[in-house]
């Protein structure tokens, strides 16, 4: 009940931001307008990230990676102390963990070393990088467009559903996804600025967060490059261009290849292995995501609202009459969506969030689309109206179901203080086997966990290197596992099967 109270307050004081928003919208109070703007999805992402425990996929492994690194900074494991046998092509379970790019690890290591090992510590980062890409993003529907569709872009990007529930780590890939929409995003408007001012400095800025963009999600972040480039042919000639492109791509690699190098050369076997299980997801689908080509145009419906379609034909039908008049904003909004879109259609595995570093931009053209029909002279004006709002009222409703701000949750689950209180009792090394979250367990203490048990010869070799050895849910072991007495057998909260 007090969670739910907590969501009522949040929704309320969130509504109270945009209607004051509104209000200085209509006063022409436009910097004021953006700040309640920020404010307002500022306060919904921390509201989303207050489940004080880590959630299932994938945030779960990032944080646990994440902690380690504190430990080692030059060696990124999942298991720090691997005391079973692990087959380092499991990214699940392996001692040396590659199967992200670093920045963000490290980010969320460097925001726990400063706030302490705990989730919503971990979600700092991807709370303050989000809340910044909705102030990147009406800086682009500024430059592109205006300041009336900057601004609806920044509210639509500030409430959408999907992105403050990756900025929760509520749902796979997560943070990595936040730093690389969030990324991308700041990228764009600082290159699209560089070409604005003729700015040497935005230009570098912009290059050196496309460099940290690849190192959070590999090389898709080089959207920005068309996008750039575009932009500069309507605006320079191709001295400038040539020179800048140049100056662009050596500092992306003078940031993106070191650490390439050092994993190639440190972890060969891993490394290898992962650059080859990128390549996997192009042609086969893994686990479960394997799709069918449609799969992404027919989320975008969920993700960005029911009508996101028609500002997409009319998006494609207006970019082609804008090019004859050499104006191209609206040829760069529509490539900033359908490179993204049609790649990872082609791509076999397929995730809601692998397409969310366009969001920006369909958050753009949909604010462009909203001001053009609001402009246009109908004798169906009662219906226009009703469109308009239907555009505008389908994504919030998505993002309220998605926020759930009415549901009741438990966001301190008692099973994560039975561990600590395990772990506390220790001064000795110890491991929890049959456990039944042993990531997040390693993560919220200093315990090995494993969902498995080995056999007793191994547990009798555990025990001769120092452990302490724990297994969880008695009840549920099988007869020769029993009442061995080098063993304390434990029952934590919500572990029983």
């Amino acid at each position: 009940m007090e969670n739910r109270i907590y969501g009522i307050v949040t929704i309320t004081i969130a509504v109270l931001l945009y209607l004051l928003a509104y209000k200085s919208y209509k006063k022409e109070n436009y910097q004021i307008c953006l700040s309640y703007i920020i404010l307002a999805g500022l306060l919904l992402r921390i509201f989303a990230s207050m489940d004080f425990y880590l959630h299932d996929w994938d945030e779960r492994f990032h944080a646990l990676v994440a902690k380690n690194l504190l430990q080692n900074p030059f060696k990124p494991m999942l298991y720090a102390n691997p005391l079973l046998e692990y087959d380092y092509k499991n990214w699940a379970g392996n001692h040396i963990w590659l199967h992200k790019q670093p920045f963000p690890l490290y980010s969320m290591a460097l925001s726990m070393l400063a706030f302490g090992k705990n989730a919503l510590a971990l979600r700092i980062p991807s709370i303050l990088l989000s809340t910044i890409s909705v102030l990147a993003t009406f800086k682009i529907g500024k430059i592109l467009a205006s300041t009336k569709v900057g601004l609806l872009a920044a509210f639509l990007f500030s409430m959408n559903g999907l992105i403050i529930e990756s900025t929760a780590g509520r749902v796979a890939t997560d943070h990595i996804d936040v730093f690389f929409y969030s990324l991308v995003t700041i990228a764009v408007y600082f290159l699209l600025r560089s070409v604005e001012r003729s700015s040497t400095k935005s230009l570098i800025i912009g290059a050196i967060i496309t460099g940290f963009a690849i190192l959070s999600k590999w090389l898709p972040a080089l959207i920005v490059l068309p996008i750039w480039l575009i932009y500069a042919y309507q605006k320079h000639d191709l001295k400038y261009i040539l020179k800048n492109l140049t100056l662009f791509l050596l500092i992306v690699l003078a940031i993106v290849m070191p650490w390439q190098l050092y994993i190639l050369k440190t972890f060969p076997l891993e490394a290898a292995w992962e650059y080859e299980y990128n390549k996997k997801h192009v042609f086969e689908g893994l686990g479960p995501h394997g799709k069918p080509f449609y799969y992404h145009f027919g989320r975008m419906r969920i993700i960005f609202g029911e009508l996101v379609y028609l500002p997409l034909i009319w998006l494609m039908a207006t970019a082609y009459k804008e090019i004859l008049n050499k104006n191209y904003s609206k040829s760069i909004i529509a490539i900033w969506i359908l490179i993204p879109y049609l790649f990872f259609s082609y791509v076999t595995t397929k995730m809601p969030g692998y397409i969310l570093f366009c969001s920006s931009a369909i958050f753009i053209m949909t604010s462009m689309f909203f001001f053009e029909l609001k402009n246009y002279k109908s004798k169906y004006e009662k219906i226009k109206v009703l469109f308009l709002i239907m555009l505008v009222a389908f994504p919030i409703r998505y993002s309220i179901e998605r926020i759930k701000p009415f549901s009741i949750r438990d966001r301190s689950p008692a099973w994560i203080n039975d561990m600590k209180q395990i772990d506390s009792n220790n001064s000795n090394l110890a491991v929890v086997f049959n456990c039944k979250y042993p990531i997040k367990t390693m993560f919220h203490t200093d315990l090995v966990a494993y969902e498995t048990i080995p056999k007793i010869e191994k547990l009798r070799s555990i025990k001769s290197q120092g452990y302490e050895i724990y297994i969880d849910n008695y009840k549920a072991v099988k007869d020769e596992l029993r009442n061995l007495e080098f063993v304390n057998y434990i029952e934590v909260t919500g572990h029983n099967n």
